[in-house]
């Protein structure tokens, strides 16, 4: 991240990612060990961004014989997300993961995608504990910690929190109930975390969410230490958490949904006038797109070379015939051949018309649904799934500075191979949408309308009349496409299982698509976990 210091760091050495989460860090090289710990500012940043470098790692000590790209967890987290829903398939047939993935056909064989998540969540959330474990006022009076830098740890502190309540979000989405364990939590010896609930689970990162709002919390004000986490960030996941209360929970919490959005929209967060910007090479540097997000993970070519990430989503999102020394279309130099979007999900959400495949023309009205890339393609996937040439590419993660064109890009830079795109985890559209359903629900749609005209608006196109849940579900669809929610959504509305709403290859082989168990709306928990910890029970229809 831009305000770090980068470093490469031993990770903890586990036999089952699960079953020692909460052993000491023994390797005097970690920057979570109580071993690198004194007096130093210097020492207790590291640290933290140890904690942030867990959504960027390639690191492989637990992942067994996985590849290193593939494990990153944004990377795992939104394939998970992603290519089993409508919006994304994988071209990659020979790996295992997309198959299953693609086609809604996983089981509780392992899955490196889903293991993936399982397992970077989980490790995550355990560094998390040890931070806390080794910044607790006791151990900061013990070191000889001033004042001025134990108050500085204790914002430090509360980025850590935060941290963990993302990670736990993101495994409650993807697993249901999961082992739980916080900084509280037995060490060593013969411990296994204990399972608990999802509804556990998330009214424990609620009430955490809550506390880092309060005044005393010691986590920055919003928009202050970009990219790392402040309010703001804690404000956008509890406004995410509440909108799927009833998913996670069973009961819905429109009320509380709507009154956190509406503080965040008093802490001066601003849509970015260019749709396009949010996605490009300059989003970090560039403020009018930085002013709308809540929380991003940076990439840089030359300190985040993952090959996860935004890098995957422009490198796997074009072949390598469509980039020539000539022209690089989203401004990278590789094609993996592996990421694109259903032609049925561009016409039904863009209304895309006069397509020209060989020389890569269409038209559509909303801006928002340019950043498809034809030339070269057929349009369907039917009996072509893992033909990669079957389908539109999806140009949203581009490396070029929004102030620069292919040609000029070419000529300043031309060597990148990594991504320079920050990811958005949480950004002020999405909380407009979120606070729409809220009002939809709640009845009071109308109050929602002048946020939601503002993304219309933004996109050339006219706003809706009226809200409705149809056009929520489009609108969704249109605004965070490829941004890692798909899957989330379409369960919360009933449609990612069910015939209701069909897709290409939904369910099966079949390309007309087909329901497929409820069970599935959460994944199956690693068997290599459940064999390391007699704690676990494995989920139901599995």
């Amino acid at each position: 991240m831009k305000k770090y210091i980068y470093i490469i760091v031993a990770s903890l050495s586990l036999a089952s990612c699960v079953r020692d989460l909460d052993t000491l860090p023994l390797n005097a090289t970690d920057p979570i060990s109580e071993y690198v710990y004194g007096n130093s500012e210097e020492a207790y940043l590291t640290g933290l961004t140890r904690l942030y470098f867990q959504f960027v790692t390639n690191d492989l000590t637990d992942l067994q014989s996985m590849d290193g790209g593939a494990s990153e967890i944004i990377r795992a987290f939104w394939s998970v997300q992603e290519t089993t829903a409508d919006g994304a398939k994988c071209s990659w047939g020979n790996d295992a993961w997309v198959r299953a993935l693609n086609t809604n056909t996983w089981s509780d064989a392992q899955n490196d995608a889903v293991y993936a998540v399982y397992v970077r969540t989980l490790q995550g959330i355990s560094y998390v504990n040890e931070y806390l474990r080794q910044t607790t006022p006791a151990k900061l009076q013990e070191r000889g910690v001033d004042e001025v830098l134990a108050a500085k740890i204790a914002g430090f502190r509360a980025e850590a929190r935060f941290i963990r309540a993302y990670l736990y979000w993101m495994a409650i989405d993807t697993f249901g109930s999961v082992p739980f364990i916080t900084e509280d939590s037995p060490i060593g010896g013969a411990y296994y975390p204990k399972q608990a609930s999802r509804k556990a689970i998330f009214n424990y990162c609620v009430g955490e969410l809550n506390s880092l709002l309060s005044e005393d919390s010691g986590l920055a004000q919003p928009r202050h230490l970009y990219p790392r986490a402040d309010r703001g960030s804690a404000a956008g996941l509890l406004a995410r958490m509440y909108l799927n209360a009833e998913v996670y929970t069973g009961t819905p919490m429109w009320a509380e949904t709507r009154s956190v959005c509406e503080r965040i929209f008093d802490m001066g967060y601003a849509l970015c006038p260019q749709y396009s910007d949010l996605f490009r090479g300059d989003n970090g540097q560039n403020m009018s797109a930085r002013g709308e997000f809540l929380w991003a993970i940076d990439y840089n070519d030359f300190r985040t070379q993952s090959y996860g990430g935004s890098s995957y989503l422009l490198a796997a999102a074009l072949a390598s015939t469509d980039i020539t020394d000539q022209t690089r279309p989203n401004g990278q130099r590789h094609g993996w051949a592996g990421l694109r979007v259903p032609y049925e999900y561009v016409e039904r959400y863009f209304a895309v018309k006069g397509q020209d495949y060989q020389s890569g023309d269409y038209q559509c009205d909303d801006l928002r649904g340019r950043l498809f890339y034809i030339k070269g393609r057929s349009e369907s996937m039917e009996g072509e799934l893992y033909n990669y040439m079957h389908g539109w590419s999806c140009l949203k993660f581009n490396n070029i500075p929004h102030d620069q064109t292919d040609a000029s890009f070419l000529e300043m830079s031309a060597t990148k191979d990594f991504a320079d795109v920050d990811f958005p985890m949480i950004r002020l559209a999405e909380i407009y949408l979120i606070y729409a359903e809220a009002c939809l629900h709640l009845g009071q749609a109308s109050d929602a309308l002048p946020y939601v005209i503002g993304l219309s608006q933004r996109a050339g196109v006219a706003g809706p009349e009226e809200i409705t849940t149809e056009w929520l579900v489009a609108e969704r669809a249109r605004e965070l496409m490829w941004e890692a929610h798909r899957r989330t959504d379409l369960i919360r509305f009933g449609l990612f299982h069910t015939d209701t709403y069909l897709w290409p290859y939904k369910g099966g082989d079949d390309f007309a698509g087909q329901a497929f168990p409820q069970y599935k709306c959460i994944f199956a928990l690693p068997p290599t976990e459940l064999a390391a910890n007699p704690e676990l029970k494995q989920n139901p229809g599995y």
